[in-house]
């Protein structure tokens, strides 16, 4: 399995990101156009043209950018366009070995960590009479109070 993602995907990702915020850009400045040009009617057919186009654009380009990123960010099997198990499967390896890594971090934080020994083991003393578990040292029944 490869531990590495490859420089063509690193590039599409970045590829992809840079359309998004191309397209982002562009539907943003079709909104911040007609804020501006607010109340102006010359030319407002072409006005409502242009900015039509670069809304309708802009939202395109994100959705093209967003699909090329998580193309190159998973492979083209990891994100389905070609249905390959075992392809899929070694293309999000690094993923997968990546989130195992995020969780470690997050169990150290709280100061968890798994494999650790188990925690000491406690003795009880289940009561005769009503059946509840007592500690060890117990000598009545915290439940009915009789002697254990």
């Amino acid at each position: 399995m490869c531990k590495q993602i490859s420089r063509e995907r690193k590039t599409a990702y970045y590829i992809g990101g840079f359309i998004m915020a191309i397209g982002f850009i562009s539907f943003l400045s079709a909104f911040v156009s007609g804020i501006i040009n607010f109340g102006n009617f010359s030319n407002f057919e072409g006005q409502v043209r242009s900015f039509g186009i670069r809304a309708f654009g802009g939202a395109i380009l994100v959705i093209i950018g967003g699909m090329v990123r998580r193309i190159g960010a998973t492979g083209l099997a990891g994100s389905g366009v070609i249905l390959d198990t075992e392809q899929a499967r070694e293309e999000l390896e690094p993923y997968s070995r990546m989130a195992g890594g995020m969780v470690n971090d997050a169990l150290d934080e709280v100061e968890l960590k798994f494999g650790a020994s188990s925690p000491e083991k406690v003795i009880m003393i289940k009561c005769r009479e009503c059946g509840k578990l007592n500690e060890e040292d117990s000598k009545f029944c915290q439940e009915c109070g009789k002697e254990l």
